[in-house]
């Protein structure tokens, strides 16, 4: 029997031996990471593991102090940044605070085919707006393309910024806690949505950080566990989200259980 050869994924970001000091205190030391096209990551840590700064070396929005990183092919520190930037979707909340309070919902996300945030004189191709009317559409917000950003709920501000993030059809997704500060209903919808995108085979590989294993949206397929700035874990998503890893992270015994391919954590007896 001939065995047939399947090539592996090509990959969109490594990171080699990184490390990010600050006042020389090292906020990352060593992560070696690799993420490839076909996979969608979630990253989970306590607060202050380095979980934003990790997306911030993923976005080109940092410079490591040692090591690599390769992104979409490209060494950061060697290339155009503002070029390499363009092939990136993210979603933030610093990116929210920066969106003007009485801009279109429409026009936060085609801004994002000019990479800026906040709509002036410029003229858009037709093209442009018609993908934007579309990717609302599938936010659940295709009635909304009129109203001002300040207007919307917390929830529908987060559809937004995604819909803002799939504008340039990106190489590589990152959404930085969407589903931070939402309710129950809202987290519920956005996590929809997620697995949704999760499951899409044409979808971007796309990287989610979080708190809270239940964020993790279905079709998940690798997880990185951070603490103090040090990978704990990283690999398959079941392999990585167990009880044993999530205790070592958080620094408390912890139960995980996952049903229908979500997960949920509580303490150790309670």
């Amino acid at each position: 029997m001939r065995l047939r050869f399947v090539p592996m994924a090509r990959p969109v970001l490594q990171m080699s031996r990184v490390a990010v000091l600050r006042g020389g205190t090292p906020i990352l030391a060593d992560v070696d990471w690799t993420v490839r096209e076909d996979e969608r990551w979630v990253v989970l840590g306590p607060n202050g593991a380095g979980k934003t700064t990790l997306l911030h070396l993923a976005a080109a929005a940092l410079f490591p102090t040692r090591g690599t990183v390769e992104l979409l092919g490209e060494r950061v520190g060697g290339v155009d940044l503002g070029e390499l930037r363009t092939r990136i979707g993210l979603s933030s909340a610093a990116l929210a605070d920066r969106v003007p309070q009485r801009e279109k919902a429409l026009d936060v996300v085609v801004t994002a085919a000019y990479g800026v945030i906040g709509r002036w004189s410029e003229r858009y191709e037709e093209t442009d707006v018609d993908r934007a009317q579309d990717l609302l559409a599938r936010m659940g917000l295709r009635s909304f393309t009129s109203r001002r950003f300040g207007t919307l709920s917390e929830g529908e501000r987060k559809r937004v910024l995604l819909a803002r993030a799939l504008m340039t059809d990106p190489e590589l997704l990152l959404l930085d806690e969407p589903a931070a500060g939402l309710d129950l209903g809202a987290r519920e919808a956005l996590l929809r949505l997620l697995t949704r995108l999760a499951r899409d085979e044409s979808a971007p590989p796309t990287v989610l950080v979080t708190h809270h294993v239940e964020e993790v949206p279905v079709g998940t397929t690798h997880a990185l566990l951070l603490a103090r700035g040090a990978v704990v874990a990283a690999g398959p998503v079941t392999e990585v989200l167990t009880g044993r890893l999530l205790s070592r992270a958080f620094g408390l015994p912890l139960v995980v259980e996952r049903r229908d391919g979500r997960f949920a954590a509580r303490a150790s007896g309670s």
